[in-house]
């Protein structure tokens, strides 16, 4: 199965670049990192809250710091860990529950909500 992204002609709308391209064109589906964003955009304010409660404020604060995502459901409920090279924090549906200093046995593993105490 093959799926392809249709990028519409925007020529006509936009003020064109060097090379007649609309910089619409560039656009590409949503990433990992767009996802990360958006979901510590959401809850920045608890993420802060929850980072500071456990002494982990000045690790991993910047939210481009953030390059690692998993995401699972389990029955109604879904769970992702957002992580940077310092700090995991655990979402469940997208409220921040947990947060813990990131070590790499966190990835890969079966159950990574084992590793928090939410």
């Amino acid at each position: 199965m093959t799926f392809t992204l249709a990028v519409p002609d925007t020529r006509g709308v936009c003020a064109p670049e060097r090379g007649g391209q609309c910089h619409h064109q560039y656009m590409s589906a949503p990433t990992v990192d767009a996802a990360i964003n958006d979901l510590l955009d959401w809850a920045w304010h608890a993420v802060y809250e929850l980072l500071a409660g456990r002494g982990l404020l000045g690790e991993g604060l910047d939210v481009g710091e953030y390059t690692g995502m998993s995401s699972w459901v389990e029955g109604p409920t879904r769970y992702t860990v957002v992580h940077s090279m310092a700090v995991a924090i655990l979402f469940v549906d997208t409220d921040p529950v947990d947060a813990i200093t990131f070590h790499r046995d966190l990835l890969g593993s079966e159950d990574p909500k084992a590793f928090f105490t939410p």
